[in-house]
Order: C-alpha cells, then sequence, then structure tokens
C-alpha cells in the first residue's frame, strides 16, 4: 500500500548533477564558478555570524532587495527572494499553476520545470527549439490554456539566446504570464531585465549561484511588477532565506567590480574552449553562458563522459530524445579546461 500520492509515485525526480564528497576531481559538471566568490562575502557572513543567530531573520530579505534593486534599476518591492532560483520557480508554479492545468516550457531545457509540474498535478506541454534555437510562434500559443510559460534565456544545456525583442513579442502574445530564467544572464550580451517594465506578464528570475560563485549558499529572486510580487509572497515559506544568505548575497551583487573582472575571465576561457573543441570535431555552439555545449557529429559521446570520469574529470553527459545528445562543460579555471581539452585529444 502507498500512502504517497499518485503524481509522486508516477514521477522519476530532477536529478542533480554529480557532487562527490571526497577525492580529488575536476568538477565541469554542474556549472559551478570556479572561482573564490568577493572577499566581502566572507567578511558579512562573519559579521552575521557576531551579531548572532538565534533570531529568525528579516523574511523579505529588505537588505538584499535594497541594493539589488539599485543595482537592477528597480523599486525593492519588485523583488522577491528565494533559497536559490529552484525555490524561486517552485513558488512561481504552484501560484500560477493548480492540479490538471498546464505549465508550458521550450525543449531541450531545464528538466526541472517538468518536474515542478508533476509536484504540482499539473500538465506540462513541451515545445521543440527550431534548428536555429529560436521559437516559434506555438511558444506563445492559447491551445491548451497554459497558465505559466518558463523560458531559461540563456538556455541550458546549449548557451543560447532569445533575443529580447523576441521575447517581449512572444510575451505579449500568451494568454499568462512568461518566468525568463536567467541564471545564466550575467555572461550573455543581452538580458529581459527591462521588459519587466514594459510587460506585466514577463517575470525575470536570477541566481546568485552562478556568475556571484554561491552556489553552496543558495540564493535566488525574481524581480516582477509589484502586483504580481504581492501574491507571490503569500505562496513562499515564511523565512525561506537564512541570515547568513542575506548577508552574503547582500555582499555579493554590492561588489559590481568582482563581478566584472570575474565575468572577462570566463569569456575568455569559454571562447577559448569553445575553439578548442571545434578543432576537436565537436559540433560546439556558441554560448552565452558559463559552459558549452558538444555534440559530435562522427563520435558517440558518452564513451567520452565515461572516460573522462574514470581520469577524474567530470563533465555532464545530457541525451534529449529527438537532439543529438552530447556533452555540457562548464567553463572551470584555465587549468582545468587545459586538463579536459588534453585527455579529450588523447580520446578522439
Amino acid at each position: 500500500m502507498s500512502y504517497f500520492r499518485a503524481e509522486i509515485e508516477a514521477m522519476a525526480g530532477y536529478t542533480p548533477g554529480e557532487q562527490p564528497q571526497e577525492g580529488r576531481v575536476i568538477k565541469l559538471n554542474t556549472n559551478e564558478n570556479p572561482y573564490p566568490a568577493s572577499p566581502a562575502v566572507a567578511e558579512a557572513i562573519d559579521a552575521a555570524v557576531r551579531r548572532g543567530l538565534s533570531k529568525y531573520p528579516d523574511a523579505t530579505a529588505t537588505a538584499f532587495r535594497h541594493r539589488a534593486a539599485e543595482v537592477l534599476g528597480v523599486d525593492p518591492d519588485w523583488i522577491l527572494c528565494g533559497n536559490g532560483s529552484d525555490d524561486i520557480l517552485t513558488i512561481v508554479t504552484r501560484a500560477f499553476v493548480g492540479p490538471g492545468q498546464m505549465l508550458r516550457l521550450p525543449y531541450p531545457s531545464y528538466v526541472l520545470y517538468k518536474t515542478l509540474a508533476q509536484i504540482q498535478g499539473a500538465k506540462s506541454e513541451e515545445v521543440y527549439f527550431r534548428e536555429d534555437w529560436s521559437l516559434g510562434e506555438e511558444f506563445a500559443s492559447a491551445d491548451g490554456d497554459p497558465r505559466i510559460v518558463f523560458l531559461p534565456n540563456p538556455n541550458s544545456p546549449t548557451g543560447t539566446v532569445i533575443p529580447p525583442e523576441d521575447v517581449l513579442h512572444l510575451a505579449r502574445q500568451l494568454p499568462c504570464p512568461m518566468l525568463v530564467d536567467e541564471a545564466y544572464a550575467d555572461f550573455a550580451e543581452a538580458h529581459c531585465m527591462g521588459l519587466v517594465a514594459e510587460e506585466e506578464k514577463i517575470l525575470v528570475s536570477r541566481t546568485l549561484s552562478k556568475s556571484y560563485a554561491l552556489a553552496g549558499l543558495r540564493f535566488g529572486y525574481v524581480v516582477a511588477q509589484p502586483q504580481l510580487i504581492r501574491q507571490l509572497a503569500k505562496v513562499k515559506d515564511s523565512y525561506n532565506c537564512d541570515a547568513l544568505s542575506i548577508a552574503a548575497a547582500t555582499a555579493a551583487i554590492d561588489d559590481q567590480a568582482w563581478l566584472a573582472e570575474n565575468r572577462a575571465k570566463i569569456l575568455r576561457t569559454r571562447d577559448r574552449l569553445t575553439a578548442a573543441m571545434r578543432e576537436l570535431g565537436f559540433a560546439t555552439i556558441e554560448s552565452q553562458a558559463n559552459f558549452t555545449w558538444n555534440p559530435h557529429p562522427e563520435l558517440p559521446v558518452k564513451p567520452l563522459y565515461e572516460q573522462l570520469k574514470q581520469r577524474g574529470i567530470l563533465v555532464r553527459y545530457m541525451n534529449y530524445p529527438g537532439w543529438a545528445d552530447g556533452l555540457r562543460i562548464s567553463v572551470g579555471t584555465d587549468d582545468q579546461i587545459d586538463a579536459c581539452l588534453d585527455h579529450l585529444r588523447a580520446m578522439v
């Protein structure tokens, strides 16, 4: 006898990338930042500890919202914070999609979106990217009565971007809100943050895991017009961000000089990785994220993933039915990327 809801029994559940806890590995599989966070982060955490942790944290992360508002050019009441951007995605799904209703997402993209629909007892519809990684008008169709549309931009696993003007066009055709998941936007040439003021239906989520090197901390946020933020706030856990994460996130987003320097390093390494993978025969897509997507037109890539793992180098093997499988390689330090490339050169 099962005590669980039928939807939970039936679903496979989301499988995150490998996180080895022991041994020495070169970890290029989960798009973490390879460099330490801003020194201001550790100072802020130390100060928060000295103030004490016996009281509940600020339920709305006021300090972060005010500093982020200055950086982003919005008002603080346009921001809702979460325990990583996955928490934001969960809040948005719970707020907009009821049992039996429909969530729309592009394919291939972040598989957690579909999992969130399953947990909610909702349906999901996948709309295939075109060969040039654009999305057609069917993505904005009212068919099926979608309640929320998720658009990762830049997309994972490809690192490709839908231009902001096209995002705005799609959103204006939709009968429901669209959340633009900008987990990797700090590595891109353009972003959709400015669209939030132009179109009520557009929400933009961000995370501090990637560009601010805080994946181990868990802090994200969503920007939307305040009438939407007020409703989303009803759904979040009462204290979904702890005192340490609020302090650290505020210090991180305050250090824009660190962000600019870190971004420049990662982009230089990304460009070098892209060129090297193409020289090895991979059909590497031009990326605007902190990773590259690397299918191979002739060789099976899963054995390459397995051989790299045996040699202590973790990359992400991903297989999307209907699309070529490939290796998603996070942009590590130059030394880490050199080691990965050296091993690949010996294999292909």
